[in-house]
């Protein structure tokens, strides 16, 4: 299984695709609760230097409220990760990286997971689509 739903935006700066990625992700009715900025925080804790790499906790109120009325302790899968991460093999290149619903699913064994897995990953498929249009090479 793949661990991500995947795309590379091409000839755009890092702040750029963080704005169209939230853009895209609200369009499908996702929030972005959390930002870990993995890059500052690896700098500032260990000293160490990385490409831009940012981590947006997305959610979905109405698929997260169904994940966890079928299993309450679905909630450490939630949210959603996606990664927006510069390419380091392609400058003014940026890659979207989504998790992929179904690791929810298989992790638990939870069948009764599958519909939400099914509407989340259709969801966020549809955002990662949506940023093709602005110059993106899907993966």
């Amino acid at each position: 299984m793949n661990i991500a739903l995947s795309t590379t935006l091409i000839d755009t700066d890092f702040d750029t695709a963080v704005s169209s990625v939230k853009a895209a992700l609200s369009e499908q009715g996702f929030g972005v609760l959390t930002e870990i900025d993995m890059q500052a925080t690896l700098k500032a804790k260990l000293g160490e230097d990385m490409e831009q790499y940012l981590i947006l906790g997305a959610c979905n109120p109405t698929l997260a409220h169904r994940a966890v009325g079928v299993m309450r302790q679905i909630g450490l899968l939630l949210p959603c990760n996606v990664v927006v991460r510069a390419d380091t093999s392609a400058p003014g290149s940026v890659i979207v990286e989504a998790m992929n619903p179904d690791i929810m699913v298989e992790a638990t064994g939870e069948p009764a997971l599958s519909d939400v897995a099914a509407e989340a990953t259709t969801k966020l498929q549809a955002a990662i689509d949506a940023l093709s249009g602005q110059g993106a090479e899907r993966s």
